[in-house]
């Protein structure tokens, strides 16, 4: 069982900047395809970015294309999501999630582990 803790969230006025921070607790880190999601009041949960386990390949919704960038440190067991010029409409709770398997995974069934979740409010 994979256990994912993420942090950074927080309150920023918008055209600021925050990084979250997913921590994993499988010693097996580099094998699994990582994610971000989020999903904002009243609204179903929506993919953000994904990174494969070498982190070589990303992938990006076109909403947070250039603005977004997702990484990860896998000696840290540690996934990042650092957001730069964001705008109220990112306000959201964003999640953490895993799955060991391989290609690209921009929906939430290609993913079998998720953290709790953690809050992003921007305000204008």
């Amino acid at each position: 069982q994979v256990q994912l803790a993420e942090s950074g969230g927080g309150l920023v006025q918008a055209g600021g900047s925050l990084r979250l921070s997913c921590a994993a607790s499988e010693r097996t880190f580099s094998s699994y395809r990582q994610a971000w999601f989020r999903q904002a009041p009243g609204k179903e949960r929506e993919f953000v970015a994904d990174i494969r386990g070498s982190g070589a390949f990303t992938y990006y919704a076109d909403s947070v294309k250039g603005r977004f960038t997702i990484s990860r440190d896998n000696a840290k067991k540690t996934v990042y999501l650092q957001m730069n010029s964001l705008k109220p409409e990112d306000t959201a709770v964003y999640y953490c999630a895993a799955d060991v398997r391989g290609g690209i995974g921009i929906r939430e069934s290609e993913y079998a582990y998720w953290g709790q979740g953690t809050q992003v409010t921007v305000s204008s």
